[in-house]
């Protein structure tokens, strides 16, 4: 999703991203129909009309907003988990997923965007297009891999086994008394054995 180019729209970095930030920051805060463009822009300390010519409407700005906070490159790429042993590439990948899994901030943005999910389809539709498909695809290679090493069943549904891990993961995030990273890494580390990813040291290849 990106900002609409309105005519005479300045381009000023430092002031997208202030707006953006403020959107991200009441969207979390309220929900989508608890807030304003004019609340944004107040937080942002700029003008209405400095909000509207870069965005339509709040849904549009609330979308780049997420999509700005959620995309990042996911490490390693699909095409490179045949580069190393499964084992090194899941201690690689299981901190940095352990430590946003207990951020607050991530949940909190989490369980704002499902819950707009029906009212506001086309926000879950970024978070999934540049934060879940990702993440995904990865988890798909390295099944594959597990698959080749031996360590998962050849004839493993997939699909089904991504959304048993994910909603897992889901699950325990968005519970009343999540754990802390330490505690997020631990059961991060269970999912990925039970699912084959993870085998036991003596077994890396």
């Amino acid at each position: 999703m990106s900002a609409s180019r309105g005519r005479g729209r300045p381009r000023d970095p430092q002031t997208d991203t202030a707006i953006l930030e403020a959107a991200l920051e009441l969207f979390v805060e309220r929900g989508v129909e608890g807030i304003s463009i004019e609340q944004v822009a107040k937080r942002a300390g700029v003008g209405k009309p400095t909000v509207y010519r870069r965005w339509s409407t709040k849904e549009d700005l609330i979308a780049q907003a997420i999509e700005q906070w959620v995309a990042a490159e996911v490490t390693p790429s699909a095409a490179d988990v045949y580069a190393l042993p499964l084992r090194d590439i899941v201690e690689g990948v299981l901190p940095a997923a352990a430590e946003t899994a207990a951020s607050p901030a991530f949940r909190a943005l989490v369980a704002r965007i499902m819950g707009s999910a029906v009212s506001h389809p086309s926000l879950m539709a970024v978070y999934w297009r540049h934060y879940i498909v990702p993440r995904r695809q990865l988890a798909a290679a390295m099944l594959q891999r597990a698959q080749a090493d031996g360590t998962l069943a050849p004839d493993t549904d997939l699909d089904v086994l991504i959304d048993m891990m994910a909603g897992a993961v889901t699950y325990r995030v968005l519970q009343p008394d999540p754990p802390d990273a330490a505690g997020m890494l631990r059961y991060l580390t269970a999912v990925y054995r039970q699912a084959g990813l993870y085998p036991p040291a003596h077994d890396s290849p």
